[in-house]
């Protein structure tokens, strides 16, 4: 038997702008863990199971086709978990390994007791801890990057804008700089020449992750708006605007234009701030954060989308009355808000916050930073 898990994560710059490959975003991993336990079969075996809460009471039943050429399902549409087993399967049978039967259990601490999901990039660890899990079963040997290529080449089949970056916190952990490659030559190079050849391709040139240094001086508080969100659903909403960047009405042009100067002020913020997390500049640091909050209300606005909701503005404006900077987390709509603040004499500030919140109706999850593994193998 084989166990994994994946961190959560949040946003804490950069939503949106990172949908455009190589636009930085930064991104932290927290201590919320989804788990898979992984258990082989006898050799008599004929199929897998996939056991999880989010199919309900009866597993999901994989096979695999009569020249191991890929995997079948009885009857549940494909996801996540389903494309992370036959992107590792094809690199399996490319690389020579035999192909052996295995069930999943999956469990889940990244949604609260009825099932609403926290915001906490549930989808990409169930992706990395399925890999990860894999990987091992088969011995593949791969590297902490080429695990987190393969979970982003499995999420891609499934939600093409996926941008990777809550891939990329679950994979890395700690407090992370990301950029996005190209998805959609990724996907044309995927499906031209496969998983194999596809790891080793160009197509990657505009990927990038490296560990930044947490700030020392500020506490990371979390609010849960009780409102979940899709996020596919809000990018899609957003980015519409550089559909139009070659042509359309003037007000289309006017509002590519808009989203173009997004792009610009949203990647001069981030540098700035990967700078002043750096050089340990919490006031700067501050700044920064409340500058990210004003560059999504402006894409918001221009793209006529509900990204900071009624309790998402309660949440940071709480936190901008106590000197602290609030912001919403990923695509906003609902979901978390995350909070930087200087601790105080006994923490009384963030508690001061907490109580405020709760006369909004937000709940503060009990959430920490989980902590940096390995290295980025030179991307």
């Amino acid at each position: 038997m084989i166990e994994t898990r994946a961190p959560g994560k949040l946003y804490i710059a950069g939503e949106y702008a990172v949908v455009e490959p190589g636009h930085p975003a930064v991104l932290v991993a927290v201590d919320r863990y989804l788990s898979v336990r992984l258990e082989e079969l006898a050799e008599s075996a004929d199929s897998g199971r996939v056991h999880s809460s989010a199919y309900g009471k009866l597993p999901v039943v994989w096979t695999r086709d009569a020249e191991d050429a890929g995997i079948v399902l009885e009857h549940t549409p494909y996801d996540y978990v389903i494309s992370a087993i036959a992107t590792l399967e094809e690199l399996r049978r490319a690389r020579g390994f035999a192909p052996r039967y295995f069930d999943l259990h999956i469990s889940s601490e990244l949604d609260d007791t009825s099932g609403r999901k926290f915001g906490l990039g549930s989808s990409a660890a169930v992706v990395v801890a399925t890999i990860a899990a894999i990987d091992e079963f088969y011995g593949l040997g791969l590297t902490r990057t080429e695990r987190f290529q393969l979970a982003l080449l499995a999420t891609i089949q499934v939600s093409p804008r996926a941008s990777g970056g809550d891939l990329a916190a679950s994979t890395f952990g700690g407090w992370i700089r990301y950029t996005a490659p190209d998805r959609a030559a990724l996907l044309e190079h995927l499906r031209a020449h496969g998983v194999e050849a596809t790891l080793a391709s160009e197509t990657w040139e505009l990927f990038s992750v490296r560990h930044l240094p947490p700030p020392e001086s500020l506490d990371l508080m979390v609010g849960w708006t009780g409102s979940p969100a899709s996020t596919e659903r809000l990018v899609h909403g957003v980015t519409r605007s550089d559909r139009v960047q070659h042509g359309g009405t003037a007000g289309a042009a006017e509002e590519a234009g808009d989203y173009a100067g997004f792009l610009a002020d949203s990647r001069t913020c981030l540098d700035a701030l990967v700078d002043a997390l750096g050089a340990h500049d919490e006031v700067r640091v501050l700044a920064l954060i409340r500058e990210a909050r004003r560059l999504l209300q402006r894409l918001g606005a221009i793209s006529g989308t509900l990204i900071e909701t009624q309790k998402l503005r309660a949440l940071c404006d709480i936190a901008e009355s106590a000197d602290a900077a609030g912001k919403p987390s990923g695509a906003g709509g609902g979901d978390c808000g995350i909070v930087l603040v200087r601790p105080g004499a006994g923490g009384e500030i963030a508690a001061g916050i907490e109580s405020a919140w709760r006369e909004q109706g937000i709940r503060r999850l009990d959430v920490a930073v989980h902590p940096a593994e390995g290295d980025p193998d030179g991307i």
